[in-house]
């Protein structure tokens, strides 16, 4: 597997949803879930519509049952995934069993390796260089979370790694440069 990039500019970041939000409703839910919770691509594609709502309404929190000895998650939904996300349901005339990523082409969620044709895609499409991969979409969330003061424990406990150099070195972000500035200005 090749070392893939978060996108690091903002401006990037609203370009791709610019685009993604004329092309399709879909692959620009996709981006901005990912890019807003860290969530792997694997259990993105997974996520039906009946996952996301608790009494008829999209809840605050996605609940995410891991497999394994990693413990369970909650991810939660911004106004920017909650927007996005009921106008593709709605748009798709998505019901509670569908995939939330349905393909055109059956009822089954989209391949990871459609995501990735779609992620690489429009980042080309955008003017980026850098190698993009549907990884791009979880690593970008962790640097402008980094970026924006989340604990890089909490970033490492929501990528299950087991040291805070590897988040570091995950979101792209050099240790040997990290300046914190704690200033509690009383």
């Amino acid at each position: 597997m090749e070392y893939v990039e978060p996108i690091k500019e903002l401006k990037m970041i609203e370009e791709i949803k610019k685009i993604l939000k004329q092309k399709s409703k879909r692959d620009y839910l996709l981006f901005v879930f990912g890019i807003n919770t860290g969530i792997s691509i694997s259990y993105l594609l997974k996520m039906k519509v009946e996952e996301l709502f608790t009494e008829g309404t999209v809840s605050e929190y996605y609940y995410l049952k891991e497999k394994g000895d990693c413990e369970n998650k909650l991810f939660y939904i911004n106004s920017n995934v909650l927007d996005a996300l009921l106008i593709h349901i709605h748009d798709a005339g998505l019901t509670e069993e569908d995939y939330l990523f349905k393909s055109r082409k059956n009822n089954q969620p989209i391949t990871r390796q459609q995501a990735y044709r779609i992620i690489n895609s429009v980042a080309r499409e955008a003017g980026m260089t850098e190698k993009i991969g549907t990884h791009t979409l979880r690593k970008t969330f962790g640097y402008h979370a980094y970026r924006k003061g989340v604990a890089i424990s909490l970033l490492q406990n929501i990528f299950n790694h087991s040291t805070r150099a590897e988040t570091l070195r995950y979101i792209g972000i050099d240790k040997d440069n990290v300046k914190v500035r704690i200033d509690v200005n009383l």
